[in-house]
């Protein structure tokens, strides 16, 4: 009995001592499991913690970012600047040099000066609207607002529609005033070549009916021009076009021969029309006959040589009183240098030339960007602004004949302020578009094209909007 209760007591005590041991086993296995818990919790802590980290530097590099971009310029301030310089003189000189002719014509000295400072404000505001309008809107509607402009300018022919002035129907009356047709004319075909050479730029370089079908579009509109007439407007537009057209990369041969047959069609003009072979010969001597058909050239050069180097003074000239026609429009650079001499000329000669090559160099950072429809239309419009500032400069100065040109952002016309304003904004919205990834009024547009509605329909498929 005894060694039983021994045997069992035994048994009790291993039995005690294997669930110890279990309970041992199993404390240690729940210490284990603790440490594991407690690594993991700090890895995922040393996580959270880096993440954190991660997000706040890059927080702060999307903050450092969006304050970089917005203490960039949002259109390039060389460009506004040298634009807004150039109209600001132009005010100043139109108030001038037309204060005789104003007063004697409608009894007050500076009714012409209000009516460009009504042009400059229009100008403005068209501009602006411009400047909010993506290249891609433009780039579409070159062939639309081509077309816009071709019906003005049979418009302008019709007897009744157009207004003719100086022998030239140029002019159509809107009430408030004159719309020179050739003027948007000039602005249209530079957008109409910009987005054709997007469009066909392999078949214009290795083509010869790519590069033919501007030229017939050209061939047009120089006759269309001719017809009103106006032969500098001719020129200034051929010159333009011929140059968007090389840079687009035409061969070399097709652009020999269209100057060529451009060059002999220009002397033919010259040769058959009385007037213009007038003023040809009275441009190669002009004292011949100074009160005559030398009048107005040899009245410019007196001017020029009244004013010297440093000027007669703002509001003295005298050329402008009784003796040069057309002071505050095609010879208002002649004032200018008899009011403030070569220095004042020089300064404006040197201002266009500023601004024609920064937007060459604009135009270059848009076509390296890939941007090429903004980097046609900024050389079109360069090549445009400084050709014509440059035939303007040469006939004040008797470089080259008389022609009906006006002297850009600075002469008096509202047709030519208001397209000049528009001109420049587009350059200022090409440029912006070259440099940032989401420009000004791109969301007002999406509004009312296609792209938005497409997006609605991506992001709620389940709604049924229409595309």
């Amino acid at each position: 009995m005894s060694a039983e209760i021994y045997i069992n007591n035994g048994r009790k005590d291993r039995s005690k001592e294997k669930s110890l041991t279990e309970l041992f086993n199993d404390s240690a296995q729940k210490r284990g499991q603790k440490k594991v818990a407690k690594g993991k919790t700090a890895k995922t802590g040393s996580v959270k913690k880096r993440t954190v980290k991660s997000s706040r530097k890059t927080t702060a590099a999307i903050k450092q970012t969006v304050t970089k971009d917005e203490q960039q310029w949002l259109v390039d301030p060389w460009i506004l600047l040298l634009s807004m310089t150039l109209i600001a003189l132009g005010i100043i000189m139109v108030g001038s040099a037309s204060v005789s002719i104003a007063d004697r014509n409608n009894g007050e000295p500076f009714y012409y000066l209000y009516r460009q400072l009504t042009a400059t404000g229009l100008g403005f505001v068209l501009g602006a609207l411009v400047l909010f309008t993506p290249m891609k809107f433009w780039q579409q509607s070159g062939p639309l607002i081509l077309f816009i402009g071709l019906v003005l300018l049979v418009a302008v022919l019709i007897p009744g529609v157009g207004r003719e002035i100086n022998g030239s129907a140029r002019w159509i009356p809107l009430g408030v005033f004159n719309l020179q047709v050739s003027e948007l004319i000039k602005l249209a075909m530079v957008i109409y070549l910009a987005g054709y050479l997007v469009r066909h730029n392999e078949n214009v370089k290795k083509t010869f009916r790519g590069f033919l079908m501007p030229m017939v579009v050209l061939s047009f509109v120089a006759v269309l021009l001719l017809m009103e007439p106006d032969l500098g407007a001719t020129v200034v537009i051929s010159a333009t076009a011929l140059g968007i057209l090389f840079l687009g990369g035409v061969r070399l041969w097709q652009f020999v021969i269209l100057i060529l047959l451009m060059g002999l069609a220009m002397y033919l003009l010259i040769v058959f029309e009385p007037y213009r072979m007038e003023r040809l010969q009275s441009f190669m001597n002009p004292w011949e006959d100074p009160f005559n058909s030398g009048f107005q050239l040899t009245q410019s050069l007196i001017a020029f040589g009244r004013g010297e180097m440093t000027g007669v003074g703002l509001g003295n000239s005298i050329q402008k009183l009784f003796y040069l026609p057309e002071a505050h429009t095609d010879f208002l650079f002649a004032v200018l240098a008899e009011e403030l001499g070569g220095i004042g000329a020089i300064t404006v000669i040197a201002l266009f030339a500023a601004l024609v090559v920064r937007i060459f160099v604009v135009a270059r950072q848009a076509d390296a960007a890939n941007k090429f429809f903004a980097a046609y239309l900024m050389f079109g419009i360069a090549i445009w602004i400084g050709l014509q500032a440059f035939v303007n400069i040469a006939v004040n100065m008797g470089v080259l004949p008389t022609k009906g040109l006006t002297l850009p952002l600075m002469s008096y016309g509202g047709s030519s302020m208001m397209i000049m304003c528009v001109a420049i904004a587009l350059v200022l919205r090409a440029e912006h578009e070259t440099r940032f990834k989401y420009q000004m009024g791109s969301q007002f547009w999406k509004l009312f094209t296609r792209d938005n509605k497409a997006e609605k329909a991506q992001d709620y498929p389940d709604k049924g909007v229409a595309v």
